[in-house]
């Protein structure tokens, strides 16, 4: 969600600057009310790279009656493990397939699609949106997240759930029924979408100006017009909540507070504070607050940590193109060309970075990586091991599926080499412990699996970010993407029931909602990955 706005700040000058703000009205979200099988309601609301320390701060000063009084009647988990690369597709479609990326198959908010030869992104800065082309990033994002890129032998909770389902905002949404999309004229006319254009998605489906659940969540404001912050998700959710249509599950996106993070540093609580005060507005659609959580499980959580990054912008950037110099790197302004060597993959403080030269072995790029300390680990696939080096340790750590060592989640491996380069402790029961990359071993491992191609990955230090061709900044602010526990751990507060996910991670979030939902849910998602390639 997070990166998405920019790409319809420039649609929407489009449409000012053509004046044809009319859309064609196609949307069929005002149904009737919903047929829950279960006694519970799920609403899972996430406030978009909300933190522990950040929360914690706005509690103490008594700024969030909120989210203090659904924590008060419920439980806390101030680290819940995130998906990897930490990035908003990534993880939604983690949250809702109840896999990782792996087998849900979006690498990441930035990667290269070698069958097609072509860069795919999903809207990122203004101007790296720009160089790959508007219209492109826009069907990336629209249409092709979901129904190409997704894996269609995974299944969404929308797809899973027997019932109306809703999606608020969310980038990922795939669902089982058609929804036509409101097209503004000038979208038409211009050739970013056609009248007829729909998509699969749940019962409730609002999507922005696009698609839209209240018939009167309009505004003249340009920038509000698309609808893609935090109050106009609420009026949302309030008009389900007033015409008693609130179906069993509901994803709400609440973006706005992302946004203050990357400018301000991991400390800005301002968004927390605003985002409390939307949550308010919802609650007050209720007769009361306690009559909120009678029959609805309130899930509020965020979806990754931030870090800090410096200050000094020369000192704060990596900037991949210079440290692979020596060879052609593709620009993303054009397609990939016949003389291109390499190409990158940037989100934030992760990259992947592909080889299309096969005279290019990795330890040439990885010699070259190694001479910046400001990376922090390099990682790369042989046959079925992962193989990673660090720029802090000597030697290199493998590993593999499968093996005599295990981890707090009941995950086999083989394990080589230097485990200090991810930072794990083995016991003598060859008891595996993360330290500073939560889950490290599954997660890294997924990206490695989640798409085709040779490439490599790396991971910037704490207070660092990677810079490319149009690619976002946070110089000063915060940014996210990598392994490290700082971009990984988030918060969440659950009102509602004492049932608890396996375990305190999103990939294991689908399993424990649909069990809140109906407790014969578990074996149904079981065998949904068992039953995955």
């Amino acid at each position: 969600m997070r990166f998405f706005i920019p790409l319809f700040f420039i649609i929407a000058l489009v449409i000012i600057s053509f004046n044809l703000l009319k859309t064609t009205d196609k949307t069929s979200n005002q149904a009737t009310k919903p047929q829950n099988d279960s006694s519970k309601q799920v609403v899972v609301l996430i406030i978009d790279s909300i933190m522990d320390e950040p929360l914690q701060s706005v509690l103490e000063e008594k700024k969030a009656p909120a989210l203090e009084f659904l924590i008060n009647n419920g439980n806390y988990y101030p680290h819940i493990v995130s998906s990897y690369p930490t990035m908003s597709v990534a993880i939604d479609s983690t949250l809702l397939t109840g896999t990782y990326p792996d087998q849900h198959k979006i690498p990441a908010l930035v990667w290269f699609d070698s069958k097609n030869n072509r860069l795919i992104s999903y809207g990122s800065a203004k101007q790296e949106i720009m160089k790959l082309g508007p219209k492109q990033v826009f069907h990336n994002s629209l249409f092709q997240l979901n129904n190409d890129h997704m894996n269609k032998n995974v299944q969404t909770i929308h797809e899973v759930v027997n019932g109306p389902t809703a999606s608020i905002n969310t980038l990922v949404y795939r669902g089982k029924n058609n929804k036509p999309l409101n097209t503004p004229k000038i979208l038409d006319v211009i050739g970013f979408l056609d009248e007829n254009d729909s998509v699969k998605g749940p019962s409730f489906f609002s999507y922005g100006l696009l698609s839209t659940i209240h018939p009167d969540n309009k505004h003249t404001n340009f920038w509000e017009a698309f609808g893609f912050n935090d109050k106009f998700a609420t009026e949302e959710m309030k008009y389900l909540i007033e015409h008693d249509r609130l179906p069993a599950f509901s994803l709400v996106y609440f973006s706005d507070n992302d946004k203050v993070v990357h400018k301000k540093g991991v400390n800005a609580t301002k968004g927390i504070e605003d985002a409390d005060k939307q949550l308010q507005e919802i609650l007050n659609s209720y007769s009361s607050w306690d009559e909120a959580i009678k029959d609805t499980v309130w899930i509020v959580m965020g979806d990754s940590g931030q870090t800090d990054i410096g200050k000094v912008k020369n000192q704060a950037l990596v900037d991949l193109r210079e440290l692979l110099n020596p060879y052609q790197i593709h620009k993303i302004s054009k397609p990939v060309q016949k003389q291109d060597q390499l190409v990158l993959g940037l989100n934030e403080r992760m990259s992947f970075i592909y080889i299309l030269d096969e005279n290019i072995k990795n330890e040439d790029i990885i010699t070259l990586l190694s001479t910046d300390n400001r990376i922090d680990h390099i990682a790369w696939r042989e046959g079925e091991w992962i193989k990673v080096t660090s720029t802090d340790h000597i030697g290199t750590l493998a590993f593999k599926p499968s093996g005599d060592f295990t981890d707090q989640y009941g995950q086999a491996w083989s394990i080589e080499g230097n485990i200090e380069i991810l930072n794990l402790q083995i016991n003598q029961e060859n008891e595996i412990t993360y330290n500073d990359y939560p889950d490290g071993l599954a997660r890294l491992s997924s990206a490695f699996y989640s798409h085709e191609g040779d490439y490599l990955i790396v991971d910037a230090k704490p207070g660092f970010e990677f810079v490319g061709e149009g690619s976002p900044t946070h110089v000063g602010g915060a940014g996210h993407g990598s392994l490290h526990k700082q971009d990984t751990f988030f918060p969440m507060i659950v009102t509602g029931t004492e049932e608890k996910p396996k375990h305190e991670r999103i990939v294991d979030f689908k399993e424990w909602i649909l069990k809140i939902l109906d407790p014969k849910a578990k074996v149904e998602v079981m065998e949904d990955i068992q039953g995955e390639d």
